[in-house]
């Protein structure tokens, strides 16, 4: 370790305490793995789109860099992460609620996905189940048209028989969807 690199990692984490300096020296591998779990984090950011961006709490300079990598390929793209890791570091205090900011939208999009699962599950158990399924459905979606369903699983029942595509499968799974929105 040559004595600059020494030296700056000795004055980053010096404390003083009242009557005397404690020095505790953080090793380069922790150093390493701050920095490369500052570069996931900026990868997880620069996969976002601009859309999802913007309920990310960036600064205009690091909000700039993210959408440059966005458009970069190769090694400018490489570098370009490496200026976001730098750019994160320098941003301790922003830092956390950018992490909160992310957790609650993985935790948002778990939901949504946890959702469709449900209503897939819902589906197919409304076109096994006929009748009494449909009555489980309307106790769980009052404002459903209960002809239309019917209808929709007629279709469906005929197209499984005859081997053609699941179109009204397709066209039950987004009316559910769309009740699910209303509820």
């Amino acid at each position: 370790m040559n004595e600059k690199s020494e030296h700056s990692l000795n004055e980053r984490v010096q404390r003083k305490n009242d009557d005397h300096t404690q020095s505790i020296v953080v090793s380069k591998s922790e150093l390493k793995r701050d920095a490369e779990a500052l570069k996931k984090l900026g990868r997880e950011l620069i996969g976002l789109s601009k859309q999802a961006l913007k309920h990310i709490p960036l600064d205009t300079d690091l909000l700039e860099a993210i959408e440059l990598a966005q458009k970069i390929k190769k090694e400018g793209h490489r570098r370009q992460m490496q200026l976001i890791g730098k750019m994160l570091r320098s941003r301790q205090e922003q830092l956390q609620s950018i992490k909160a900011a992310l957790n609650e939208r993985h935790h948002r999009d778990r939901e949504d996905i946890a959702l469709l699962h449900q209503l897939e599950n819902l589906r197919d158990s409304i076109v096994e189940g006929g009748d009494s399924a449909i009555v489980d459905l309307l106790q769980l979606y009052p404002s459903a048209d209960r002809q239309h369903i019917r209808s929709l699983i007629r279709n469906a029942q005929k197209e499984k028989a005859a081997g053609q595509s699941q179109k009204a499968l397709r066209q039950i799974f987004e009316y559910l969807r769309l009740l699910s929105k209303t509820k």
